[in-house]
């Protein structure tokens, strides 16, 4: 196709689909939870931006950052500040609003409100009110990271997500023991300062041998996905400067299926004398030479072990 005849295309195309919104139901009294863009402007759905503008006002997280989203796709609804700080009194004000038949929209900074940001306190007031939520679904960051990491398959579709680690390591080592036991994969956040140090905790929970995905700047021009073995992932972030930029999504794949429960007893009593003397880590390095069993089953079998024994 010629550049006329792809316009002409492209205005036809958006005819159809935006006649199509204008047949939907837009109930009123409703507050709409709608997804916003990760990254990238052009990922906002059809139907969200038909939301954002036939919505009397938009409670967003930050007022000055979803300004560029809505200038980019033309969308002069009124903001008002809803986010962790004043969400009570944002709740009670979007009730009144809903109370005077008016719609409400919802949005968080990116992705989806409620889900690891602000916004499920107005969302429980709203229902508890007797009001109606209809969500928009859009953009995720655990979804998108997760669809490029190849750690969940349509055979054992099953992961977690943890959102934010602690930012202190003891905490944070506590809260990974936690998680990272799940026969799941894990998903959690991540900011690039402390990147680094979630990284060497995870390496102290999980064993070298753990793979794990990191995935930054998800749908920026930048963007970059990586696999590898825990024990690669301080080399990797190192090589490139711009690897402490931008917030993280971190999955720690599921460990191999082989349980302590299926180890002989001879080999978790060798766990327990190596744990009398060694790290778990070590103690786990040096079973697997003298088994051959591989060194992930044996980090969380003596992991297990020595909480066990504590």
């Amino acid at each position: 196709m010629n550049q006329s005849a792809d316009s002409a295309y492209a205005a036809a195309t958006w005819n159809r689909l935006t006649q199509r919104m204008e047949e939907q139901s837009w109930p009123a009294s409703a507050l709409y939870v709608i997804a916003t863009p990760i990254g990238n402007l052009g990922d906002l759905s059809l139907r969200a931006a038909e939301a954002l503008r036939r919505c009397n006002v938009i409670a967003a997280e930050d007022t000055r950052a979803s300004r560029t989203l809505l200038d980019a796709w033309g969308v002069t609804t009124p903001l008002m500040a809803a986010h962790r700080h004043n969400e009570a009194e944002a709740a009670q004000s979007i009730i009144d609003r809903l109370s005077g038949g008016e719609r409400v929209a919802l949005i968080s900074d990116a992705g989806a409100p409620a889900v690891s940001d602000p916004g499920a306190r107005i969302v429980r007031s709203v229902r508890d009110a007797g009001y109606k939520v209809v969500p928009v679904p859009g953009p995720s960051a655990v979804i998108t990271a997760l669809m490029a990491s190849g750690a969940t398959s349509d055979e054992n579709p099953a992961f977690v997500f943890a959102g934010f680690a602690p930012v202190k390591s003891g905490a944070r080592q506590k809260w990974l023991r936690q998680w990272c036991t799940l026969a799941a994969p894990v998903v959690m956040f991540e900011s690039p300062h402390r990147i680094q140090a979630a990284v060497n905790d995870l390496l102290a929970q999980c064993g070298p041998d753990r793979l794990v995905t990191f995935a930054r700047e998800l749908t920026k021009r930048f963007e970059e996905i990586a696999t590898m073995p825990l024990q690669q992932a301080q080399q990797w972030i190192a090589e490139d400067g711009h690897r402490q930029q931008g917030e993280f999504v971190v999955i720690v794949h599921e460990a191999p299926q082989q349980s302590q429960a299926r180890l002989d007893d001879a080999v978790v009593e060798l766990l327990d004398a190596l744990l009398r003397a060694a790290s778990v880590r070590d103690a786990a390095k040096l079973a697997s030479r003298a088994t051959g069993i591989a060194r992930d089953v044996l980090y969380a079998a003596a992991l297990e072990r020595q909480q066990l024994n504590e």
